[in-house]
């Protein structure tokens, strides 16, 4: 006696979805290799009293190949991975690691400090510390007795 399976049209596309996912992630990753694009360097940024802290995660990259530049309140974060080159006899049966130029532009809400940038990398992590500008900093402005420029009531 044979079972008796009731269709369901969104199994049978979900299937097919899967299929010709499969297909064009094998077909395209291996034809263009090496096109480049630019895609975004995700990032954490912090904001403290004093300054900011920009954290990504780089791993791989060698530390010339990251380029931090600082305009006014912008700092962009450009990052170059180089394309992996199989040796002789190699071929490649999966390929997700991204290569080419990643890049990042942050706008930070008070000018920075630029004489007092860090920039550190280690086991893969850049981390930058971005102090706030001393004229950008909020001042605490005292009040003194104005003596004889008081204002007198009329009354």
């Amino acid at each position: 006696m044979s079972t008796v399976i009731r269709w369901n049209p969104l199994r049978e596309m979900a299937a097919m979805q899967t299929a010709m996912n499969r297909l064009f992630d094998e077909t395209w990753r291996t034809a263009w290799p090496t096109v480049e694009a630019n895609y975004a360097l995700p990032v954490d940024v912090y904001e403290m009293d004093e300054g900011y802290t920009v954290i990504a995660n780089i791993p791989g990259v060698q530390q010339d190949n990251i380029n931090i530049t600082l305009n006014q309140n912008i700092v962009t974060i450009s990052v170059d991975v180089p394309q992996f080159t199989p040796q002789e006899g190699q071929r490649a049966l999966l390929v997700e690691r991204s290569a080419g130029k990643y890049s990042r532009s942050l706008t930070l809400p008070r000018s920075v400090h630029s004489e007092a940038v860090e920039a550190t990398y280690e086991n893969g992590v850049l981390m930058l510390h971005l102090p706030i500008a001393p004229e950008a900093q909020p001042k605490r402005i005292t009040v003194k007795s104005g003596g004889q420029n008081m204002l007198q009531s009329n009354n």
